[in-house]
């Protein structure tokens, strides 16, 4: 049995549908596969809530987030880092 062995963590990305809450922001992900049975290119969505402690990411944002340790009755995912900055957000307000 290997001791050193890092856990992977799967990175997921998506953008900031909504930035209201206190350290959570939700993100809408997006997964795209082949149907089984049709083989036609299919899109599913996704919204989760992240939790983000210096309340960084902003509406519009492309981000990257984590699963880990759950926060809340919802909330499990982290942010890792900010991708993409929505700029024309930033200057209104």
């Amino acid at each position: 049995m290997v001791k050193d062995r890092k856990t992977v963590k799967k990175v997921l990305s998506g953008v900031v549908v909504s930035d209201e809450m206190d350290k959570t922001v939700v993100i809408k992900s997006e997964r795209i596969y082949k149907h089984p049975r049709l083989g036609k290119t299919m899109r599913s969505y996704k919204n989760y809530k992240v939790h983000d402690e210096k309340n960084v990411a902003k509406v519009g944002d492309v981000v990257e987030f984590y699963e880990g340790k759950p926060v809340s009755k919802t909330k499990y995912m982290y942010l890792e880092r900010v991708v993409k900055e929505n700029t024309a957000a930033r200057s209104n307000g």
